[in-house]
């Protein structure tokens, strides 16, 4: 569905997914062969947005009339293989976020989680609510996720696998106390962790509790799943898939989003 043709709806009700729609979901799993895996999306929406300074979560500010959170919501809506949503909201926010849900009928059932004081914990609070073995993580700050990227990665024969995009630009470890640069760092064996992310249900249980355990927490799930053991693997990203982090992020995101509406 083109973003330019969506509008609220004003439904009145929550809308957790059809019944019927739960149900085909359901056979679909009791089949042993050559069925499609079915993922929980953990979609981060915690965030309160300070550096955008909107007086709002950024979550809530509108590009093209459309609340950021949305355009994640409906590109994992349009995934057949994404039977679970589970949503978390900052606290004292999560009417306006099912407001949002009921507003744009995102079909697929949605689970919702009050996050935590940091991403790390966020993850932590979200996993016991997902009801499949396979996660995908996502993030509504990363508004320019398409159906296609979320597909692609589904596909990846690995079952850890995360975004990742080549740095074009020199990065340098250094000691912040003293203003001292102190070596340097090949940016050929580096690459930006992007979103959307893949990982085993299990992993990430594991891989959290390895953190808690060694009392360490982690900005993102891959770097923490590698550091715990397991064998994630990375695909190449996109440039357009980056985190609205401010102003001039909103306004890149709303000329770009609104050029694809455009080309629809």
């Amino acid at each position: 569905m083109p973003f330019s043709s969506l509008a609220a709806g004003g439904l009145g009700a929550i809308t957790y997914g059809p019944a019927d729609r739960v149900a085909s979901l359901c056979v679909l799993v009791d089949v042993t062969e050559g069925v499609e895996e079915l993922f929980s999306l953990a979609l981060l929406n915690g965030g309160i947005g300070t550096r955008v300074a909107a007086g709002r979560p950024k979550q809530f500010i509108v590009v093209n009339g459309i609340p950021i959170l949305v355009y994640s919501l409906v590109a994992a809506d349009s995934v057949d293989s994404i039977s679970q949503i589970v949503l978390n909201y900052p606290p004292g926010w999560r009417q306006d976020v099912e407001k949002i849900v009921t507003d744009y009928a995102i079909k697929t059932p949605i689970t919702y989680v009050e996050a935590g004081s940091s991403r790390h914990e966020s993850v932590g609070r979200m996993l016991p609510f997902v009801d499949n073995e396979h996660v995908i993580i996502h993030e509504s700050a990363r508004p320019l996720v398409t159906a296609a990227d979320f597909q692609r990665i589904i596909r990846h024969e690995h079952p850890d696998v995360s975004f990742m995009l080549e740095i074009p630009f020199t990065v340098a470890p250094v000691d912040p106390a003293t203003g001292r640069v102190t070596g340097s760092l090949d940016r050929d064996t580096l690459r930006n962790v992007q979103l959307p992310q893949k990982f085993a249900k299990s992993t990430l249980v594991t891989a959290h509790a390895y953190a808690s355990q060694m009392g360490v927490a982690f900005t993102e799930d891959a770097t923490l799943c590698a550091v715990a053991g397991f064998d994630v693997r990375f695909i190449d990203g996109s440039d357009r898939n980056f985190k609205v982090t401010t102003r001039v992020d909103i306004q890149l995101a709303g000329y770009l989003l609104g050029n694809e509406a455009n080309d629809e």
